[in-house]
């Protein structure tokens, strides 16, 4: 097996058998996971990084004072807020989190909750009086986000209930505390859409609809996630 490994044939051995080989000598494995060219985490970050962009504006033409990358350190404990919002004319606080991928549920709600705990206090820090505090989880708009989403639908309907049309209602007129997901079409969504067979929109060959002398063509799975 060392020898395979010497002649350059470390592809067909098992990734474990790899790190024990490794371990033996004082070396570690390092595997870097690449989509087309780039490294996985840059990816998620770069797409964080436009989650977190898209949810300022949408606030801002919202009319609310937006701030990123709230830091704070409250009687020892410390932590960043991805985007924290204030609404003048309601009083109305909102702490942000932003994910690019839906995370551990357990962890992501615990620390949600620390920060809306400690949300007043940081709020007064930036001068901001708030009489209320809401928060909402940012999540990107598709399959695999919404498809997670369902699948711990009732811890997360427990902890975070509204939804994306309640949370941009709520958003222009925030007169009553709440808590919700915000699901967000970003561009890495619009520019890896695929091809999707006629087979899976309709279970047969592909059809088109007719309504009102207007011809309609079927929606895709992917645009069904996107609606």
């Amino acid at each position: 097996m060392i020898g395979r490994i010497e002649r350059g044939s470390a592809e067909r051995v098992a990734v474990h058998t790899l790190v024990r080989v490794a371990a033996a000598v004082d070396a570690r494995i390092h595997l870097r996971l690449l989509w087309q060219g780039e490294g996985l985490d840059r990816l998620l970050d770069s797409r964080h990084a436009d989650l977190v962009e898209l949810t300022i504006r949408l606030l801002a033409n919202a009319d609310w004072t937006v701030a990123a990358e709230v830091s704070f350190s409250i009687r020892g404990e410390r932590g960043s807020n991805d985007v924290m919002a204030f609404h003048p004319m309601t009083g109305s606080l909102l702490v942000v989190e932003v994910k690019s991928v839906v995370p551990d549920l357990q962890a992501m709600l615990a620390g949600l909750d620390r920060k809306r705990r400690l949300a007043r206090e940081i709020a007064r820090q930036r001068g901001w009086s708030a009489t209320s505090v809401a928060k909402i989880l940012v999540l990107p708009s598709d399959r695999t986000a919404r498809r997670r989403v369902q699948m711990a639908a009732a811890t997360l309907r427990s902890a975070l209930p509204a939804r994306t049309l309640e949370v941009r209602r709520w958003l222009r007129r925030p007169l009553t505390p709440l808590e919700g997901i915000l699901f967000v079409t970003d561009g890495h969504q619009a520019g890896t859409r695929h091809r999707v067979s006629a087979a899976r929109v309709s279970g047969g060959a592909s059809r088109s609809v007719s309504r009102g002398g207007v011809r309609r063509e079927p929606l895709t799975d992917v645009h069904e996630a996107a609606i």
